[in-house]
């Protein structure tokens, strides 16, 4: 069982929140968010970027015990209560179509099926509370392919993101078109 819950962490989850990252940085850039909710959204995005990056961290590198339970159940709590600022703030000012919804859900269940996988490789050691190194690393192999991927699929296109949301936000020099 513990081997199907770390197959299914790295051959389901962290990809399909990799690839769900890069579909919703699509929905923004095709709903032209630099118009309409503009940098104060993509903030939003960078800090749920980095509330994401701290649990797979977590999940990646160290051993599934107490602390790593409470750390990502700490994450996911916080991921839920600045998607729902991020929600309210954007809401009122661009349309969130339903196929970005969708994304959204996918970006809200991963977090939660994330904490689940690691509750049932660690629950024998859910009463040891210090970080701990996995005693059997993930393949570095794998760890550098995750590392590449964030970086291709979800750090630089929210780096264009806020590119496009400063550059909305200085006003066109006259004689310019």
């Amino acid at each position: 069982m513990q081997d199907a819950a770390r197959q299914l962490l790295m051959h389901a989850v962290i990809p399909l929140w990799i690839a769900a990252g890069l579909a919703d940085w699509w929905c923004h850039r095709r709903t032209r968010i630099e118009t309409t909710s503009g940098l104060a959204e993509n903030l939003f995005h960078w800090v749920l970027l980095a509330q994401g990056g701290v649990a797979v961290l977590a999940a990646c590198l160290l051993e599934a015990n107490g602390f790593v339970l409470l750390l990502v159940a700490g994450v996911f709590l916080a991921h839920e209560a600045t998607t729902f600022l991020e929600l309210r703030y954007t809401v009122p000012r661009r349309d969130v179509r339903p196929g970005e919804q969708m994304v959204h859900s996918l970006l809200e269940i991963l977090p939660l099926a994330l904490l689940l996988l690691l509750a049932v490789t660690g629950w024998e050691r859910a009463a040891d509370f210090g970080p701990k190194w996995k005693s059997a690393p993930w393949p570095p192999a794998y760890l550098a392919g995750v590392l590449a991927a964030v970086a291709l699929c979800n750090l630089l296109p929210m780096a264009e993101e806020t590119r496009r949301c400063l550059r909305s936000r200085i006003p066109a020099r006259p004689g310019s078109t």
